[in-house]
This record gives C-alpha cells, structure tokens and sequence, in this order.
C-alpha cells in the first residue's frame, strides 16, 4: 500500500508516526486519502485520527517542521489543521506553491437526535470511529503505529467495493443516512464523481429517506450540488437526485423539465434528459462550473412556455426570456452568489438560442452586430454553449448544424474585425447628450442614446462619431430638444 505514497507524503507521514509515539498514542491515516490512493486519484489532504487529544497531535507534528506551520484548531469538536508547504521548482526556476492539508481528530463515537444532523460526540476507539464513516470506501485506515506501520485495517471490505465500484454503507443504511441526511447528497456525489454505482439496498434507503434532507443547511447541499457539478460526467449525478426523490425536494424547477407529452401523434423531447445531455456535452470541454451551470439551466424556463400549436405541434416560444428570470431565483433559493457568476449564466440562458436562429435564417450583418455587442466577452462562451445543445442522434442533422455553426463563427470574425463591435461603447456618451442639451438623467437621455445605439447595429448610420453626433441632433429634434447656446450643435444649427 505505502508503495504508491509519493517520497513527500511518506516523509509527512513519518514525522507524523514520531509525534504519536512520544505522545504515546496511536494514530491512523483515514478516509478519502486512503481511497483515492488505491484508484489512484489525485489528493492533496488527509485525515489522521487518533485515540487521544487530536489537537495536541497537530501541535505535536507542526514542531517537527521547519518552517512550522500553523495549527488551526477548533477546541469545540476536537480538530485541527495543518498545511505543509510541498511546493515544487520547475525547470525554468519558477516555484509552483503547492499545500498539503492534514486534519487531527481523536477517535470518537456518534449518536443523533431525530431533529438535527449534528451528533453528540463522545471519545471511542478506531472501531467506533470506522463505524461512523459515510460508506466502506470511505473508512478504510492505515496504521501509522511502530508495530504495524503501514498496515491497511478494512473491516468493512472497502478495498473490495472500491474493485467492484459499489458505494454502500458500514452499518444499515437507514440508520446511516436517517443519522446524517447529507450523506445520501454525498453517496450520489461520489457515485458521479468516481463513477461508482451506488449498492441496491443504499439506495433504496436514499428514496425512504430523502425528505430527511430538509434538516440539512442549503450551504451543505449546494456544496454537493457544485462538486456533481465538477463531475466528468456530472449527468450521472442529476439523474440519481431524480430517481431518488431527493431532486424534487432540493430543487422542484429541474424536476418540471421531466416527461414527454403527446397529442395527435406529435410529441416533444423529454428537456430533462435533454439537459443532461448538454451539461455532458459541454464537460467534454470546460471545467469552468457557471458555464456548466447555464448548460444545467438552458432550458429552465420551457415548462412555463410550453404549448401545443394546430398546424406547429409543442412550442416554447420565450422560453429563453422567461429561464433567464428565473436565474436569480434559483441562485438565491440554492444559496448560489448573486454577483457577476449569476449575471453571467443568466445571459448565456437569455441569448442561447440567438447563434442557433442566425444558422437558419439568412445572416444579416445588423444580427451578427447585436450578437458580437450582446455577447461581448462571454461570447466564445455562448457559442460553445450552443454547440453543446445539439443532441441530435441524427449525424446528418449534427453535421449540418455544425456546418452552420463555422458559417456563423466566420461572419461573426469578420464582422468584429471590420468594426471591433465587440465590448464596444457608442461614440456618444450620456453626459454628452445632457451637456448638449441642458438635460438631467432621465427618459430624454435614454431614448437619444438607445437610438444612436440601435442606429449603429442596425448599420443606418456608420460606426463614427461624426455620424453619431448629427444623428443624436435629429433625435433631439424629434424630441423638440434645443441645445444650448454656446456648443458645437447649436453653431451647426444655426450654419
């Protein structure tokens, strides 16, 4: 087992064997380090516990390092951090800083209250401990101990379930996730994140347990919700929050996307399985989670669109303006940041099905202006959004829309290299408008600039300043707006 421990991590590991030693206490590495290390997955933080005071422990390890680091510790539950310093030096000389976190916890037994999540604590011993672990992958030790260093303690045959790729539970799982409703999120975050499949009978228990979740902070549950989020396939995730009743609670808004309807023989695609396509599709290609999160949220606003038309069969007309009302919404129930991250996947949301429309309709430059302005720096985005949502299974069908896709990427290349549209300010400021003609902020100023602006994108006007001072004089006439005496517009007046 020690064999596969970089020659850093058994160095760590050694100081931390002599610090129980001379404090006379045992201590075990424990948990999500000894599981990734056996599906050799990348991990830069274990857990140590011990039986006997943990946070003495840390102290105790932080000593043998030089420079010591810090001991965080939280006298309340017993535990304590530390974070060595492993950084590495390229061949270039450049120091990339890297940490490896360690948490110290004495070994201990839990029991709950029906109400609350959080356990009554009470010291226990490494069996006690490996009871309590979430599931049997998850509560496999190895001993730090002189007289059997190194040795893997499996009471529950996780090494197994870890070769069969099966999640369970140690001990009943009724008990397990009635305990701690969070670990029925946890169960499906591993199973998608590890693509594992969860056991029949811990699963079942997830679908008898699943409103236990409600005594669960929404912190906590959207936390899971990202890393599924982060999943290679992270569709594996949302499908078993679906089936296992626990979607409908945490989230009803993905759950309305579920089922076909028929009538007269013409149906439509189910949008649930639809988006999970498209969050799949778009993994392929980015890590980047509120990219993932606008895939996941695309079509959000379909089932309040949805209606069957004589003569057209199911439409959505608006579904793109309604999901991305919905955004701020859902960001806020889900305790999601409602700051640039959200303003961002509302406009992807809101502007999805723009690109698509300019691949079936003749591409006039105006749309293709309104699009580099509308996207602007989120447009690589947008576009790579638009792609994923092709799910076609028809390959023809899949290979014109791509087709079309390249016509559109070229002309919007073009374009933005005639005009540099995109990011783009109009030449004519408010402040301008409102020296010009005596003006306060107000409606006035916003009809000249809105119109300069859509004269510009609508290409009636060029893209210049010259062109836009005399088309906000006209506006202005309109308007029945003077400017004032002594400016550069009432000496062309008068001219």
């Amino acid at each position: 087992m020690l064999n596969s421990f970089s020659a850093k991590e058994l160095f760590i590991f050694k100081k931390i064997a002599s610090a129980s030693d001379e404090l006379g206490v045992k201590a075990f590495l424990i948990g999500g380090f000894v599981r990734d290390k056996i599906i050799d997955r990348k991990t830069k933080d274990a857990d140590i516990v011990c039986l006997g005071d943990g946070i003495e422990l840390a102290h105790k390890v932080a000593e043998r390092f030089n420079p010591k680091p810090h001991v965080a510790y939280f006298k309340n539950f017993g535990t304590a951090q530390i974070r060595i310093n492993i950084s590495k030096t390229a061949k270039n000389g450049e120091t990339k800083e890297e940490f490896f976190e360690i948490e110290f916890v004495g070994a201990r037994k839990e029991s709950y209250r029906a109400e609350s999540r959080n356990p009554e604590v009470e010291p226990g011993t490494l069996e006690d401990d490996q009871n309590r672990r979430d599931f049997t992958i998850n509560a496999l030790a190895i001993s730090l101990n002189k007289e059997d260093y190194g040795e893997l303690i499996d009471p529950f045959d996780g090494v197994k379930d870890i070769a069969y790729k099966i999640i369970q539970t140690p001990l009943k799982p009724d008990e397990t996730f009635s305990d701690d409703p969070l670990r029925m999120m946890r169960a499906i975050r591993f199973a998608s994140q590890l693509s594992f499949t969860i056991a029949d009978e811990t699963f079942e228990a997830i679908i008898k347990n699943a409103s236990r979740i409600k005594i669960v902070s929404q912190e906590r549950i959207t936390d899971e919700l990202n890393k599924i989020m982060l999943s290679k396939k992270p569709s594996i995730g949302w499908d078993l929050l679906s089936k296992s009743g626990l979607l409908k609670i945490i989230f009803p808004q993905m759950m309305d996307l579920h089922g076909a309807e028929y009538v007269d023989g013409r149906g439509h695609k189910d949008n649930f399985y639809h988006t999970l396509q498209v969050l799949d599709n778009i993994s392929l290609n980015t890590k980047d989670l509120w990219l993932r999160w606008a895939a996941l949220l695309h079509d959000i606003g379909k089932p309040a669109t949805k209606k069957f038309e004589d003569g057209h069969g199911w439409t959505f007309h608006g579904h793109e303006v309604v999901g991305a009302r919905m955004v701020p919404k859902i960001f806020n129930r889900l305790k999601l940041p409602l700051n640039e991250k959200m303003k961002f996947v509302q406009k992807l949301v809101e502007l999805h099905l723009r690109p698509i429309s300019l691949t079936k309709e003749n591409i006039t430059e105006s749309a293709i202006r309104r699009l580099l302005f509308d996207g602007g720096e989120d447009l690589e985005a947008l576009m790579m959004l638009c792609k994923a949502d092709i799910t076609s299974k028809n390959p023809y069908k899949v290979k014109r829309f791509l087709s079309n896709f390249e016509m559109v990427e070229k002309r919007l290349v073009e374009v933005e290299e005639n005009d540099a549209i995109r990011n783009w300010q109009p030449p004519i400021t408010g402040e301008l408008i409102m020296s010009t003609f005596a003006l306060t902020p107000g409606k006035d100023v916003g009809i000249i600039k809105t119109a300069i602006r859509e004269a510009i994108l609508d290409s009636l006007i060029p893209n210049t300043y010259e062109a836009a001072y005399q088309y906000m004089l006209d506006k202005a006439k309109e308007l029945n707006l003077e400017p004032v005496k002594g400016t550069k517009a009432q000496s062309n007046t008068r001219q």
